[in-house]
């Protein structure tokens, strides 16, 4: 065998050897592809699903009293999926870069979706309070991934937990009061005034968060966004 075939052959071992490292894990290892970040990425692709129900719910033969309940399972399931992918990734030391970018990512989609679908009757939500949360979360979703590309990931902060928690609450306690709506104890009125200043509420504390996590990574910001200034050195001009 040649030096040349030794060497490909050498290095397809290598190569091999590699990927069976990075696929054998009990359940995600050091591959970003770990249980976490599929279910991160599943609750991504259903939590337009909120959003579809809750419009075409007559369309799909679903009454008004029915519609709460079947929102509130589905909101179960994607607060669930949240917390389970968080709990996955830190008892099986499963932490990526990509799961700390794909998980606030996820709950924006999700949260963002809901609360559009607010927007519609009987809810009817003032958009601009949801333009709020877009707002926010396209800022810090925008400078964590320029910090993703120039080499450091930006971890959530607590503040920010808090703010998913409040959405969270925020958007289940509007979804019950779909309950008592449907059944007549209480007016469109009531629900619209009541579900605004709840949603109102959350908006409000996302811009605090959003404005404590640019404080608290101000300097990882700073050095994602702007360019280290080269000076150039002028030569010494000797006199004639």
């Amino acid at each position: 065998m040649g030096l040349d075939a030794k060497a490909t052959a050498l290095s397809n071992s290598q190569m091999q050897r590699r990927l069976e490292q990075i696929v054998a894990h009990p359940i995600g290892g050091p591959t970003i592809l770990t249980v976490a970040n599929v279910i991160t990425l599943i609750r991504i692709f259903i939590s337009p699903i909120f959003l579809f129900i809750y419009l075409e719910h007559t369309a799909l033969g679903i009454s008004e009293i029915v519609l709460p309940y079947v929102l509130l399972v589905f909101l179960v399931a994607l607060e669930t999926s949240d917390a389970l992918d968080g709990y996955l990734a830190r008892k099986f030391d499963q932490v990526t870069d990509l799961g700390k970018v794909l998980d606030p990512m996820a709950d924006s989609i999700s949260r963002i979706s809901i609360f559009l679908a607010f927007t519609q009757p009987p809810v009817s939500l003032p958009l601009v309070i949801v333009f709020l949360f877009i707002y926010r979360d396209s800022v810090i979703s925008t400078l964590r991934t320029v910090c993703a590309l120039r080499g450091f990931a930006l971890a959530a902060r607590s503040s920010g937990k808090v703010k998913s928690v409040i959405q969270a609450m925020g958007a289940i306690t509007v979804t019950i009061l779909l309950i008592p709506h449907s059944l007549g104890l209480i007016s469109t009125a009531t629900l619209k005034m009541t579900s605004m200043w709840i949603v109102l509420t959350a908006a409000a504390y996302a811009l605090y968060s959003g404005a404590e996590y640019l404080y608290a990574n101000f300097y990882f910001v700073r050095r994602a966004i702007l360019r280290k200034r080269k000076w150039a050195r002028r030569p010494w001009r000797l006199g004639s």
